[in-house]
């Protein structure tokens, strides 16, 4: 999203590659910490860990105060807008316009991720006028890179962004994917 761009619409729904992202609902509290607590994300996101009926409510609640912000969308990822597998997000990052994922671990090896990420790249392009979009991942994150790769973007060579997130420091590259 360029800096012309403050709001997502009060409602969302894409679809594209065989999937369906959708605006989370009070239904999918139940199903969030089947696909959210878990080691993995623990470790690779920014998701609350452990993950419980407590944290899907709070993921809920923030993801309806971003958006009213304008400063991300945060969508369930579907096959047919039924059931979540996983969440995709858009988010106005101070380093751009960036796209982040993770999906329930059962749901895994579908492809789910790297369609998902070009479902979300195609709406940035085409209603946001994003240039470019971006994901921030590590290195060591062999899943993310290879959804990085798949999806067609390209690591930039700009520097790491370091920090430190539940108690571990990080360093993400940037993978860029530009407008079409």
């Amino acid at each position: 999203m360029d800096s012309t761009t403050s709001s997502f619409p009060e409602r969302l729904e894409l679809a594209g590659e065989g999937l369906v992202l959708r605006d989370w609902t009070e239904a999918d509290l139940a199903a969030m910490p089947e696909l959210f607590d878990h080691a993995d994300i623990a470790y690779w996101t920014p998701i609350a860990s452990p993950f419980d009926a407590a944290a899907a409510e709070a993921r809920l609640v923030r993801s309806r105060r971003l958006r009213t912000e304008g400063t991300a969308v945060l969508l369930a990822i579907t096959v047919d807008g039924g059931a979540p597998l996983g969440e995709v997000m858009l988010r106005n990052a101070p380093e751009g316009t960036e796209i982040g994922y993770a999906v329930g671990p059962a749901h895994r090896g579908q492809g789910l991720a790297v369609r998902a990420v070009r479902v979300m790249a195609a709406y940035a392009f085409e209603q946001l006028r994003a240039e470019q979009v971006i994901l921030e991942l590590e290195a060591e994150n062999a899943a993310s890179v290879a959804v990085a790769t798949r999806a067609g973007f390209r690591l930039l060579d700009v520097p790491l962004i370091t920090g430190e997130e539940k108690g571990r420091p990080y360093s993400l590259q940037t993978w860029g994917l530009d407008r079409p």
